[in-house]
Formats: structure tokens, sequence, C-alpha cells
């Protein structure tokens, strides 16, 4: 499962950069040069995710209504 972390985006040179949290880096053992893949949610966008957990809660089991969809091995 992906980390999740706040940060703030830094200026670095003429680009921008992030700080990944020593935690983190120790946890994944990622060492200095090691290509990592990173994904982007703005503030916004991650609280909308976030909303989405949960929201099947209280939800009774499905229950297949059509008989013609079941396996007859």
């Amino acid at each position: 499962m992906p980390e999740i972390f706040k940060t703030k985006i830094r200026k670095v040179g003429t680009s921008l950069g992030v700080l990944i949290p020593k935690e983190l880096i120790e946890k994944q053992k990622i060492k200095e040069g090691e290509e990592v893949e990173i994904g982007l949610l703005k503030r916004k966008k991650l609280e909308e995710v976030l909303k989405l957990f949960g929201t099947a809660k209280g939800t009774k089991p499905f229950e297949r209504d059509r008989i013609d969809r079941v396996d007859r091995w």
C-alpha cells in the first residue's frame, strides 16, 4: 500500500522538489540515487479521495439476483 505523507514543495535551483521524511526513507530502505515512483495529490483532491473510504459501511452483503451468472462448475 502506498505511503501518504505531507510535505512542502521546495525550490531546488531552477526546479521544484520534495523532501521525503526520514522515517519513510528508513522504512522503505530508500537509497540515494535509487529511482522511486511518486504519486501527486493536491490537498483538496486528497480530501476527496479520503471521503470515499468507508462509504459502503452498513450496506448488506452482495447477493446475486440472477442465477444465469452463477458458476456451474
